[in-house]
């Protein structure tokens, strides 16, 4: 499995850092030829499930996931979201790191992927797409948004 790490400090609180890294549908807006859907009802929590399909038309693979951990950030400590991957093309897991940082907070994204199929001599290289795709997200998703 192909491991990687993003670690990005912001000025958001980590209660908004949380709420927009955890905002799903969005993450669709952040990696290209990507769209999320979440197959259930609201509020995310564990439990929680929702399929990235990447693609373009009828080619493509989705990505199942499900949240298997789900502990918001607190006054008290850090939040932590776990992810499962379940699909046909992609397995692995993925953790969303949130915590308080002097004035704003801390975001580490951790994700162990496997492409099924592609020899583990890839390895290396799908961990290098990784932090470039999940990298460009995590920086689009918290990114400032006022004019």
């Amino acid at each position: 499995m192909a491991l990687l790490r993003i670690a990005r400090r912001t000025h958001l609180t980590p209660a908004e850092a949380w709420r927009r890294l955890t905002d799903w549908e969005r993450h669709g807006d952040s990696v290209p030829l990507t769209r999320i859907v979440v197959r259930t009802p609201p509020p995310t929590g564990v439990g929680t499930v929702f399929v990235a399909r990447t693609g373009l038309g009828p080619v493509g693979f989705d990505d199942p996931m499900e949240i298997t951990r789900w502990q918001p950030p607190t006054e008290a400590g850090p939040g932590v979201c776990r992810l499962e991957k379940h699909g046909r093309a992609i397995t692995g897991w993925a953790e969303i790191e949130v915590g308080a940082s002097g004035p704003g907070s801390y975001v580490i994204w951790r994700e162990d992927l496997r492409v099924r199929g592609l020899p583990r001599a890839f390895d290396g290289l799908t961990a290098r797409t990784g932090r470039m795709v999940f990298g460009r997200a995590v920086k689009v998703l918290l990114r400032d948004r006022t004019p």
